[in-house]
């Protein structure tokens, strides 16, 4: 099966850039994605990670209330 594939591509002029740019884009992507992670703020990070609970804090302070 590969080799009627591999046979169809060898046959299209210019085809051996494609495989370069797509692990191009591969490789890009994820060094801006870890660059981004690495430089995220710590005191951000810990926000977010309260908002589940946040919301549980708020219902009972409510209930509590009442």
């Amino acid at each position: 099966m590969l080799k009627f594939v591999k046979h169809n591509l060898d046959t299209i002029s210019g085809i051996e850039v494609y495989p370069i740019i797509s692990l191009l884009i591969f490789f890009i992507f994820f060094v801006a994605l870890y660059t981004w992670v690495y430089t995220y703020k710590k005191e951000k990070i810990s926000e977010m990670s309260n908002l589940p609970f946040s919301d549980e804090m708020n219902n009972d302070n409510e209930i509590n209330n009442l």
